[in-house]
């Protein structure tokens, strides 16, 4: 053999002749008459059902417009059996842009949502607010008036502007300074209570 000449491949010694040929592999890929009629049939709803179930537990996030004009909005995502909930009321300037991230630990243990304004800081009055949890129970959570953008620290809010239950996250009445842009949760899912 020439140096530099390509060394020809031979087919493994294990694998008959018939198994390499095009017509084994297209009957090997899908089954034919009627019976793999039938088992495609069966196969591919269970197989789309599978991919549906995955894809609804994965992590997700949205953007939303928080609207001021002193008027109760409320925006929601869920993810499997569990729900996000935030519910506002603001005022001054425009409509800001807003996100929602929601997702489940890969145990099922924990679910998350966190609602954020991603520019940081927001420029609105906001005269209440609320985010509620709905199928988990609310083990951490806060509430910040500056979120961390471009070399800027999250600003929590002081620990009686808001008050936390099982399940939501929301202005303390008279305590509140109007100044948020952003909430974090992370609750315990049922699972974890067996």
């Amino acid at each position: 053999m020439a140096a530099g000449a390509p060394a020809e491949r031979p087919q493994p010694a294990l694998t008959p002749p018939a198994r390499r040929s095009p017509g084994f592999l297209s009957k090997m890929a899908a089954p034919s008459g009627r019976s793999g009629r039938r088992l495609w049939a069966a196969l591919v709803p269970a197989a789309l059902l599978c991919l549906a179930a995955r894809a609804a537990e994965e992590p997700s996030t949205a953007d939303f417009d928080v609207r001021p004009g002193g008027e109760v909005h409320s925006f929601s995502r869920s993810l499997g059996d569990y729900t996000c909930t935030f519910t506002y009321s603001a005022q001054g300037g425009t409509n800001e842009q807003w996100q929602m991230n929601i997702g489940v630990s890969e145990d099922n243990l924990l679910f998350s949502c966190s609602v954020w304004r991603p520019q940081g800081k927001s420029y609105l009055f906001f005269t209440q607010f609320k985010a509620e949890v709905k199928g988990a129970k609310i083990e951490y959570a806060m509430a910040y008036s500056q979120a961390a953008v471009g070399g800027q620290s999250d600003v929590p809010l002081k620990q009686e502007e808001f008050e936390i239950t099982e399940t939501t996250v929301s202005h303390r009445e008279g305590k509140f300074r109007f100044e948020l842009s952003k909430l974090m949760i992370v609750a315990k899912t049922p699972r974890d209570e067996l």
